[in-house]
């Protein structure tokens, strides 16, 4: 296996589109890096360059410690999965799984133990005498992870491989190809995988570590984790996370000593650690950011704090509710438990509801470079 690195890596069509932005990003050896971002931000595109399928117009692709901008896509040791499948209609399961191993020659043996070796681990063996127009979604893209996993390549390259696969599916996908990166590691051949998604779900389920994209640049580069509790900037704040943070303006202004936000008619303090953060931007426009779920609602007033909006949606999840508030002309998601819920929408839609957010959570934006200044 081996690591993957973008050094001011740029692609620039004819046309004079700048579609990647002189990107810099290190994959370690065995990693499983996703990449993910909204359609247009270039994400495929980038994959595309590492796989040799588009030129590179600047900057330099290394796979292991060699540069392989110039080098054709069966010369750089990697194997990719695409979101159409790309399987070969008249050829069995058996001989779709063995076609990339016959073009390079292999001995009929280890054609067949290998092709046995991925059945195996991807549940295939009963449907190798199979046609691709004979299975389902899910056991053609199983089909098409094993043609990759035969070649034992370098570097795994998946291209938004579950787009086209129901819920339940791509469900199920998910952990499959999450427990084969953890079965190749643990077999003592770990895998360098690439996953293109725009799919913030399979995202944080799946990566060791993310890299968001935006209109060709990389926006932060972090584990789910970090990327969810102490996103960067404002793109990474609403980009990631379900229901989206709540990010609305506001101003930082001084009272009675402490620092302090307005939401709507409402003035909250700052916590002890964010006074001395945001010190610099007080009486400047700035962005609050609180995730739905560090909002706490009430359907009667609370004993400290917390103030007064009106319920005008809500949604049922089954185990949780998000609930949507207007306060002033500001609107806020927030997301409780189902037996929370019960007792808030019980006076129906319009009617009053308290909230309060827990401060710890709260995050402010600068609003000119949008980054995250209460890190």
């Amino acid at each position: 296996m081996a690591a993957v690195t973008f050094k001011n890596v740029e692609k620039i069509y004819s046309n004079g589109f700048r579609a990647v932005n002189g990107i810099d990003l290190h994959i370690a050896d065995g990693e499983f890096m996703v990449i993910v971002g909204p359609s247009g931000c270039a994400k495929s595109t980038t994959l595309r360059m590492l796989a040799g399928l588009e030129t590179v117009s600047g900057g330099e692709i290394y796979i292991g410690e060699k540069i392989v901008n110039n080098l054709a896509p069966k010369a750089r040791g990697i194997a990719m999965v695409f979101q159409n499948y790309a399987l070969y209609p008249h050829m069995t399961v058996r001989e779709n799984l063995a076609f990339g191993l016959k073009l390079a020659k292999l001995p009929k043996e280890r054609i067949a133990q290998q092709v046995n070796e991925a059945a195996k681990i991807l549940e295939l063996e009963e449907l190798l005498d199979s046609l691709p127009r004979q299975l389902s979604g899910g056991q053609a893209q199983r089909v098409a992870v094993g043609r990759a996993i035969v070649k034992k390549p370098d570097v795994f390259l998946f291209d938004e491989p579950l787009s086209n696969l129901d819920a339940k599916l791509r469900a199920s996908m998910r952990i499959r190809i999450s427990d084969l990166h953890k079965q190749l590691k643990l077999s003592g051949s770990p895998a360098t995988t690439v996953y293109v998604t725009h799919d913030q779900t399979e995202a944080m389920t799946m990566g060791d570590r993310i890299c968001v994209m935006k209109q060709g640049h990389i926006m932060q580069v972090d584990t789910p984790d970090n990327l969810y509790h102490a996103p960067l900037n404002i793109f990474v704040a609403g980009f990631i996370g379900a229901p989206e943070m709540n990010i609305k303006p506001t101003k930082i202004i001084r009272k009675e000593g402490l620092l302090h936000i307005t939401v709507g008619q409402n003035t909250l303090a700052l916590n002890a650690s964010q006074q001395e953060k945001v010190a610099p931007f007080v009486d400047k426009n700035v962005f609050f950011g609180i995730r739905p779920e560090a909002v706490m609602v009430s359907a009667q007033p609370f004993a400290s704090e917390g103030a007064e909006g009106t319920l005008i949606r809500t949604e049922n999840m089954g185990h949780e509710f998000f609930l949507y508030l207007a306060v002033a002309d500001v609107e806020l998601t927030a997301r409780v438990t189902a037996e929370e819920a019960k007792t808030i929408i019980e006076g129906g839609l319009n009617c009053p509801v308290w909230f309060r957010f827990n401060m710890e959570e709260c995050h402010l934006f600068d609003a000119e470079s949008e980054k995250n200044i209460s890190l």
